[in-house]
């Protein structure tokens, strides 16, 4: 009796926690929340950069979103630096996630520090 006392216990216990732990997650996916982690991953793929601002946005996944990007040459090794600004609305609206990246991207056209492009 003792043992099947403690044994229902720790069931009813496990079962509380599986509760607690299933609404935590279904909470969590609920919310959408972007990040411009996005934008650096997509652009870390790449093997070469050029200078500029560039926009864009995260089609379906989020679409009342919009991204920009400035890439600029920081040091004539192929180093380059990107801030990344994401936006709620048409660009204008409040900024939602910021993030500024180093890459080092020898392969890319001269930037504006090393003769090439200017800003």
């Amino acid at each position: 009796m003792v043992a099947l006392a403690i044994f229902f216990m720790a069931v009813f216990a496990i079962l509380g926690l599986m509760s607690t732990v299933l609404k935590n997650a279904r909470g969590l996916q609920n919310k959408k929340s972007v990040d411009a982690g996005l934008v650096a991953a997509e652009l870390s793929i790449t093997n070469k950069l050029t200078e500029g601002l560039e926009s864009g946005d995260f089609g379906d996944m989020y679409p009342d979103h919009h991204w920009t990007r400035d890439t600029y040459e920081v040091a004539t090794n192929g180093l380059f630096q990107v801030d990344i600004i994401v936006q709620r609305g048409s660009g204008s609206g409040p900024v939602e996630s910021k993030m500024s990246i180093l890459l080092f991207r020898p392969e890319s056209t001269g930037g504006s520090l090393s003769g090439g492009l200017m800003r």
